[in-house]
């Protein structure tokens, strides 16, 4: 037994050791080699038989599937390391050559970097990393501006002059929302009454709705803030309405204390028909003072594919009074619809209920719809636009000599 330990231990030092101690396993075969010469199989027990003997050949097969195991997972491992600096070097010539290519990359984002099928499908997603990396530096670069802006605003407010300027700031705020409160109480027990027609719910859009209720909250802010409020009433609001929730959604908590007047019920019966004038742009009649005794409706409505005729023909079922603003008659008007939005709707009222003047009143029609204002009679105006007209539809010199021949005839026929 003895004599088989020993050739046992000079086998394993002579074949095994030396493979072992090059990849650094040499520890773990000095246990295993005192293992096999204190095998219970060599030692001397009842249980084994001293006449078998060891298979040294099964042994060596064993111990050399084990070590070409561990062999190939330290080439694989090789392998892996140099397709990952390969992939990176790739990545520093791409970046080199000014494509868009990420700082910093993981070693998971470079495996399926290389997964990638082709070469355009590598560069987007490249192009993502890149993106999402500048979308961080961006929120970093914006967190590290507003702790700048609030370390400043705390050094501004810790000095004595600017704590005075702001209490006072503050109570001058609150100071003037209370003086328009106090006037816009007092339009609600004497003011003129000024109608928005929430009827038009079903011919919008649900964006439509919402831009609506954006222009109406414009103007009653504009209407709060003037000199001579109206008395707004929200005639035909029904409670869990569309209307209704973007109300609630603009004003949350305020809604319910608002120095307006909301009811489900129509203008029609609440003022006599004969006090009520509908604005619209689409009426034939055109509207040449402002009338305090009256009672203006506006239809709140905002139509981006511009469905002529609806508030016109609201009006005339009710059997009321229409009115147009006299665009043509103050403006050089160029081409599209003559529909305003709410605001400026507001604001023009409000300067005709002031002054009485239109051209300081449409002074809030937008400048983009107009050349000017008039300063000569309109149906002179009318025949230079046509002449420019015809110009710029490119017609020839001779029929717009024609033209002017004909019209210059009349003028002197006229004279």
């Amino acid at each position: 037994m003895q004599s088989a330990n020993m050739l046992l231990k000079k086998i394993v030092k002579s074949s095994v050791l030396p493979f072992a101690a090059q990849h650094g396993m040499k520890k773990d075969f000095f246990l295993l080699t005192r293992t096999l010469s204190l095998s219970p199989c060599l030692k001397q027990d009842n249980s084994c038989n001293p006449t078998e003997k060891l298979d040294l050949d099964a042994w060596k097969k064993v111990m050399k599937s084990g070590l070409q195991e561990e062999v190939s997972e330290m080439v694989s491992e090789h392998k892996e390391l140099s397709t990952l600096t390969a992939a990176r070097e790739i990545l520093e010539m791409w970046r080199l050559a000014g494509r868009l290519v990420p700082e910093s990359i993981s070693e998971e984002q470079l495996k399926t970097f290389m997964e990638c099928p082709s070469k355009s499908a590598k560069k987007k997603y490249l192009k993502y990393l890149h993106l999402k990396e500048l979308h961080k530096k961006n929120e970093i670069r914006k967190m590290e501006e507003k702790r700048e802006r609030r370390l400043k605003t705390q050094e501004q407010g810790s000095k004595p002059n600017e704590t005075k300027r702001n209490s006072f700031m503050c109570l001058w705020a609150n100071g003037m929302d209370r003086a328009y409160s106090w006037r816009v109480a007092q339009s609600m027990v004497f003011g003129q009454p000024l109608v928005f027609d929430m009827s038009y719910e079903k011919d919008m859009s649900i964006r439509e709705v919402a831009n609506t209720v954006r222009q109406i909250v414009f103007s009653e802010g504009c209407n709060r803030k003037s000199a001579d409020p109206f008395h707004i009433h929200f005639c035909n609001l029904k409670d869990d309405s569309l209307y209704h929730r973007e109300f609630i959604r603009h004003y949350s908590k305020a809604w319910d204390k608002l120095l307006v007047t909301v009811t489900e019920q129509c203008y029609t019966e609440i003022f006599p028909k004969e006090k009520l004038i509908y604005l619209t742009a689409d009426s034939p009649k055109v509207m040449k003072t402002f009338d305090h005794d009256k009672i203006y409706i506006i239809g709140s409505m905002v139509d981006k594919s511009i469905k002529t005729g609806v508030s016109l023909a609201r009006a005339k079922r009710l059997g009321l009074e229409t009115a147009a603003l006299p665009l043509e008659k103050y403006l050089l008007w160029n081409t599209g619809a003559k529909n305003l939005t709410l605001d400026q709707m507001m604001h023009i009222l409000l300067t005709l209920k002031d002054t009485g003047d239109w051209k300081k009143a449409l002074e809030f029609v937008p400048k983009r719809k107009y050349c000017g204002f008039v300063s000569k009679p309109v149906h002179e105006l009318k025949k230079t636009l046509n002449l420019i007209n015809t110009l710029k539809l490119g017609k020839r010199q001779e029929e717009v000599g024609k033209q002017f021949a004909k019209n210059y005839s009349k003028k002197l026929t006229q004279k």
